[in-house]
């Protein structure tokens, strides 16, 4: 492994959030429900979670670190929960930013009213806004970068409340998927890029939910209306649902990587079921597959699961539990620092020898990152007895560092940044190694525009940034120079076309 990767591999990394955040207004049952809805989300997240519920207009917080299950393992925390309105949050973990103070929602106590906010995603100017704030007299109470929004509320000199909200919005930049509860109203509230998935579902009485997933609404009982537009301000109150938005310049790139890794494989987003969209991508893998000589497939569980699937079929092969995983552990992906990623793996996967000794392997998975979990998978599929192992991953090469909402903040961290497929190969100790092609991407995934767009954030992959990326600019710099990196201005007009369902 290059000496390019390793400092990477060994430093903590920045705050850098991938959450998962639900809302319910109108229900007796709020909090119960937004624990439910929290727990459909908990792949999202596993180092905090909270709850605020809504009491005749006063907000009461419960939260903690660890899963939902632990932090409210005393059930006398969600009876503290009383009303019918509740905002709910999952964190996942990142290095220097585990204590208390960054769980969400976090909630400001003003002498005039109280507010919670729970937020998913990373604001690209947050490090200018912040200093700016504190330059002005602001005290952060935590270190996340979504406490920033409550201050630009609070110093805003608009009369209305919605358009204190509006122009604080438009003073923040990167992704975000924002719930807001005042004693009145939830507000929920997705950037114009529309970078983070976020949707709106109803229950059986008519109350209203708004959460990250898909997946949320069906644990809770509550019908999917449709996603959240980009730009758009929500508001829900005892008289139901309104929509405004605070800006009319708006695209749409969601983040691939939902499709990809990060979503259940039974959400909708945007017309299109994920587990689908994961069958996709592996059978135009194999489509593309230029070594299919094997004996059977094998997912690695879980997200891979579905793209093992399509490849098997598309190849002919058979589809084998090859894999098994303790689904108990956390995703070795989102682990702040490589020695905690690389224990994850060794306690949550093992190899299943009698279906996978003396056989050649085609091993399929979503994505190949800093790649030293493709490596362990390797070594312990041979260890079992494995004759070949060969690695077909269902997404392209990542090269390219994420800024909306995923924790991959430089190149040096990305092994497809730093070396060739073969010494890629060569590394993970694989007989052969193949990634999807970015045509094979777009060819997948397909949201119905009519203006040609993709509606896709693909930057991991192909360089491109749907916008300017702000205080991260100089991290690639180099890269912008030698033309390896391009960026979109920001939206200058309304969206042109909306995702059609095109299943």
């Amino acid at each position: 492994m290059s000496k390019a990767i390793m400092p990477a591999f060994e430093k903590d990394k920045s705050l850098n959030e991938e959450c998962g955040i639900f809302g319910v207004w109108g229900r007796d049952d709020a909090a119960s429900l937004t624990y439910y809805g929290l727990h459909a989300l908990q792949h999202r997240g596993q180092e905090g979670a909270g709850i605020v519920a809504n009491n005749a207009g006063r907000l009461w917080q419960e939260r903690g670190l660890g899963i939902v299950a632990e932090v409210f393992h005393n059930p006398q925390r969600l009876m503290n929960l009383k009303g019918q309105a509740a905002i709910g949050h999952v964190r996942y973990a990142t290095a220097g930013s585990h204590g208390i103070e960054n769980i969400q929602p976090l909630m400001a106590n003003f002498s005039d009213m109280q507010l919670a906010l729970a937020h998913n995603g990373n604001l690209t100017n947050a490090k200018t806004l912040k200093k700016e704030l504190e330059d002005q007299g602001a005290i952060f109470q935590s270190s996340s970068d979504s406490e920033i929004l409550l201050h630009l509320i609070r110093r805003s000199k608009a009369e209305a409340f919605e358009d204190k909200i509006k122009e604080a919005l438009n003073q923040i930049r990167g992704g975000f998927a924002f719930l807001l509860m005042t004693p009145t109203a939830i507000y929920a509230m997705l950037d114009p890029h529309a970078f983070r998935p976020f949707v709106i579902g109803q229950m059986p009485n008519g109350s209203y939910v708004v959460t990250s997933e898909s997946a949320a609404l069906n644990v809770v009982g509550a019908k999917l209306i449709e996603d959240v537009r980009p730009g758009e301000l929500l508001r829900i109150d005892d008289e139901g649902l309104h929509r405004d938005h605070f800006t009319d310049k708006t695209t749409l790139n969601l983040d691939v990587m939902e499709y990809i890794y990060f979503a259940r494989p039974d959400s909708v987003i945007y017309g299109q079921n994920v587990h689908q969209i994961r069958k996709k991508l592996g059978a135009n893998l194999a489509a593309e597959d230029h070594h299919q000589n094997a004996d059977i497939v094998v997912g690695v569980p879980n997200s891979s699961l579905s793209a093992a699937s399509g490849y098997a079929e598309a190849a002919g092969l058979p589809n084998e539990m090859g894999l098994v995983k303790n689904q108990y552990v956390a995703r070795s992906f989102i682990e702040p620092n490589q020695d905690k990623r690389e224990r994850a793996v060794k306690m949550k996967l093992s190899a299943v020898s009698s279906v996978v000794k003396g056989r050649s392997v085609i091993l399929v998975d979503d994505s190949l990152v800093r790649g030293t979990t493709a490596k362990f998978i390797v070594r312990m599929l041979k260890k079992a007895g494995a004759r070949e192992v060969h690695v077909r991953i269902a997404s392209p090469v990542f090269k390219f560092p994420a800024f909306y909402g995923i924790d991959v903040q430089t190149r040096a961290e990305l092994i497809g940044a730093n070396h060739s497929l073969e010494e890629i190969r060569q590394i993970i100790e694989a007989d052969s190694l193949e990634f999807l092609s970015n045509a094979g991407l777009q060819k997948s995934i397909n949201l119905g525009l009519e203006n040609g767009q993709s509606g896709l954030t693909t930057a991991y992959f192909d360089g491109h940034y749907p916008s300017p990326i702000y205080d991260y600019e100089p991290e690639l710099d180099e890269d912008f120079k030698k033309g390896l990196v391009t960026f979109s201005p920001e939206p200058s007009g309304p969206l042109s076309s909306w995702p059609r369902n095109v299943d």
